[in-house]
């Protein structure tokens, strides 16, 4: 079946002038769906005057909000991403106005309690239900009048800084400037790619493409210290205050709604529970890594000491933040033979998109196909439609927006734009979902071409497309990866797995020169260095994870002390005096505040998954890649985690692969 473009509702051509007067026409809209609900009568409350009506709304008031509050993180045109970022505020204030109205949640209470009503719903639109009436508990709307309208001005506010805090972090455009000689060590091709200032130095940003390959590569310990602090003191000034003001609202909520503390509050609707629970997990597996840690940093150590020597430095006999990464890519050179800049000749960005296109599609039993002059928001941008290879059903369309530019996102997301789900006549809206990554950008006498590292992040953030267009559910509240935020990665986690097996790896790679295949040789030692310095990289997720739960389990945080002490504890790595990670941290701005841990809790699941299934049974197997979109990936979020795992698993989730693909024995 061919696509069907008129399926697609979204628009990217829209001027700062447009986008405020859509966001007045979309809260006028919304607003009189809820106000229909909550004026109908307790006694004439229906499935379709409450459930349905606010479902629909759902649906379209998605659609139109993305085309609103998107293009801060991607348009060019810095007026749009302003009037972007102002819409994204009235309409999060309007969220939690509508989160507050105790006439719905009333008449949602009103249906519940008619069983007969409630009998004829489908098992999807019964999760909805208790859905809505749970969040209406957790908004306080079983309290008196004056703690809601503490609660509505708290959230209100606490949803406006945050969106301030990403805006400041794809703002951020620091420039550092070094002479050449000051770079020593990075790869040839990077240093051509730089651009020059009048005097000749090379200028430096703080974007991926730019920061990685300086603080894995330059020998200068100097150069990757001004590097380091100045990664880490982005924002430094108005993301402290902002990420510490953010900590004290949440407590206050909490205490306003009668949780302990504000991770209490979040982690009750996710699979760990509580705090205590992650607080163990995170504990044991720190305990189980510390043997690898010990190793890894005497290493580092052993090569400090003799870079030192050689290169007639100073050796002060501890390894700092600026040089976690240099001897990180040491260790995986001298102890597998790894040669990043090497490897990284094979991994051209348009071979990698070929054979990860080619991977899906025959893995999920899809055919992809690109859209020709599309209309999307950039020219970089490239859009593509999904069909069922089986049944030639039209699933939606993705869109890739690969490289960096002033004012963009600047980490990897992807982001769902239209939720696939029933629209209010019936038929079905086609999912739409766009990944957003920061690779190096070809020029006309350099290819693009990608770490391993990127070539993973780009297998982790399509496979969140994937679950989002995948997903087929009734309701917009439950489509794609709208799952329970600890279960959220382990999908894309598990896709991550092909980027380690010689099979796959052959699929989507061949020398930028002359297209030769990967030999052998390079793609065992990769395989083999998997675990290279698996102790410091999992201590480290670990540490961010602790950071998290520690400043959302008080009522007040200095984020940089707190910071500091974690990591001399956890990671054993000073943190560089005068900088504050946390103020660059856009996850705990951005829905992953209490949830951190929910990277390394996840990956239990996904690994278990791999081996137990995949890795038995063929890592190309049409049956298990069948399996995994109809058990994991299609139900999206309209059953619990728990059970989509024991579907596809066959039996409970176990821990033992998890613990084995960290190179730990069971």
């Amino acid at each position: 079946m061919a696509a069907d473009m008129s399926k697609n509702r979204l628009r990217w051509d829209l001027k700062p002038e447009d986008i405020k007067t859509r966001t007045d026409e979309l809260i006028k809209q919304s607003k009189a769906v809820y106000d229909g609900v909550g004026a109908v009568k307790k006694e004439d409350v229906s499935y379709e005057n409450v459930i349905l009506a606010l479902a629909n709304n759902d649906c379209e008031s998605s659609v139109a909000r993305n085309v609103l509050d998107f293009p801060q993180h991607t348009s060019a045109d810095k007026a749009v991403r302003e009037a972007s970022t102002e819409a994204d505020k009235k309409l999060s204030d309007f969220d939690v106005e509508m989160s507050m109205r105790q006439d719905v949640f009333d008449n949602l209470v009103a249906i519940q309690d008619k069983k007969d009503v409630v009998d004829k719903m489908k098992p999807e639109a019964k999760r909805y239900l208790e859905k809505l009436i749970k969040y209406g508990r957790r908004n306080g709307l079983h309290l008196p009048k004056d703690v809601q309208d503490k609660v509505k001005a708290l959230k209100k506010r606490a949803s406006d800084i945050a969106i301030d805090f990403n805006k400041n972090l794809n703002d951020e455009n620091t420039i550092l400037e070094f002479a050449e000689d000051e770079l020593a060590g990075v790869p040839d091709d990077f240093l051509k790619r730089l651009e020059r200032n009048e005097g000749g130095k090379c200028k430096v940003s703080l974007k991926y493409p730019d920061y990685f390959p300086t603080m894995k590569k330059c020998r200068m310990p100097e150069t990757r210290r001004k590097m380091e602090t100045a990664f880490n003191s982005r924002c430094i000034e108005e993301n402290s205050k902002i990420m510490e003001e953010l900590v004290e609202i949440r407590q206050k909520l909490a205490d306003l709604l009668g949780y302990p503390t504000h991770a209490a509050y979040i982690l009750e609707l996710r699979m760990a529970k509580d705090p205590d629970t992650v607080a163990t997990f995170l504990k044991d597996l720190a305990l189980k890594l510390r043997v690898l840690q010990d190793d890894e940093l005497k290493t580092f150590l052993e090569y400090k000491k003799e870079e030192c020597e050689k290169y007639g430095l100073p050796f002060e006999n501890k390894i700092n933040y600026w040089d976690m990464r240099y001897y990180m890519t040491m260790a995986e050179e001298k102890r597998y033979s790894i040669d990043h800049n090497k490897l990284k000749e094979y991994f051209p960005l348009e071979v990698v998109t070929k054979g990860l296109l080619e991977i899906y599609q025959e893995l999920l039993g899809l055919k992809f196909e690109e859209i020709q002059k599309p209309a999307v928001w950039h020219e970089d941008v490239t859009m593509f439609s999904v069909t069922d290879k089986a049944t030639s059903e039209f699933m939606g369309w993705f869109y890739l927006d690969l490289f960096p530019r002033e004012g963009k996102f600047g980490h990897a997301a992807c982001f769902g734009l239209q939720p696939g789900c029933l629209l209010s006549t019936g038929d079905r809206q086609m999912a739409i979902a766009a990944m957003v990554a920061n690779f190096t950008k070809p020029t006309s006498d350099a290819p693009s071409l990608l770490t391993h590292d990127e070539v993973e992040t780009y297998f982790h953030e399509f496979g969140h497309v994937m679950h989002d267009i995948l997903g087929q559910t009734d309701l917009a509240h439950f489509s794609g990866t709208r799952v329970e935020r600890d279960f959220v990665e382990a999908p894309s986690q598990m896709l991550e797995n092909w980027c380690w097996e010689a099979e796959s790896l052959r699929r989507m790679s061949s020398h930028y020169k002359d297209g030769t295949p990967i030999p052998d040789d390079m793609i065992e030692k990769l395989v083999k260095a998997r675990n290279a310095n698996a102790g410091l990289f999992n201590l480290r997720q670990i540490m961010l994870g602790t950071f998290d739960q520690t400043i959302h389990t008080r009522a007040k945080a200095d984020t940089r002390s707190i910071y500091a002490k974690v990591s001399d504890e956890i990671l054993r790595i000073p943190a560089t005096p005068g900088t504050n990670m946390c103020a660059s941290f856009g996850h705990l701005a951005d829905g992953y505040d209490a949830q951190y841990y929910g990277y390394l809790w996840s990956e239990v699941y996904c690994m278990d998954m791999f081996y137990s299934r995949f890795k038995k049974e063929g890592i190309m197997s049409p049956k298990v890649g069948q399996d995994y979109r109809k058990y994991i990936l299609q139900p999206g979020g309209s059953i619990d985690a728990m059970d989509m795992l024991k579907n596809f698993l066959g039996r409970e989730p176990q821990q033992e692969s998890f613990l084995l693909s960290k190179g730990l024995k069971v």
